[in-house]
């Protein structure tokens, strides 16, 4: 039978999602503080975050809807915050898009089935959208 080293030092799962995609909820005595405390906390620090102009908490879902609003702007959506002017950079629009589908592809399996709906949904119609562009570059 092999024995157990005390190598000084203890390892913490932090993960938030299990080997089946669910989610993990920790109890209340591990975190120290009940739900309502953990409630009442992420507000009140969501709250400062906004008030002293932090940016809100990066989680996958916003990763991605940033990702997709990059496309958005390639495409001519969305304009230039500086020049607040329209310009359409297909070959850029496609590098994202591309971006979002090398994530989609090594992320498979570890995602929950919300960000797994989320980035498929969002790929479909960047990809559809930009067929359409360049449909409309080929008749011009």
């Amino acid at each position: 039978m092999a024995e157990e080293k005390n190598t000084g030092f203890t390892i913490k799962d932090k993960r938030s999602f299990d080997e089946h995609g669910n989610p993990i909820t920790a109890a209340p005595e591990e975190t120290g503080n009940t739900a309502e405390e953990d409630s009442r906390t992420a507000a009140e620090e969501e709250a400062s975050n906004s008030q002293s102009g932090l940016p809100p908490e990066i989680n996958f879902a916003s990763f991605v809807l940033s990702l997709s609003s990059s496309a958005l702007y390639h495409f001519g959506e969305i304009p230039d915050p500086v020049t607040n002017k329209k310009q359409r950079n297909l070959i850029m629009a496609k590098q994202t898009i591309d971006i979002l589908g090398m994530l989609k592809e090594k992320t498979a399996g570890n995602l929950a089935q919300e960000e797994e709906a989320l980035l498929s949904n969002l790929l479909y119609d960047l990809r559809m959208r930009y067929v359409r562009e360049t449909e409309k570059d080929r008749v011009s």
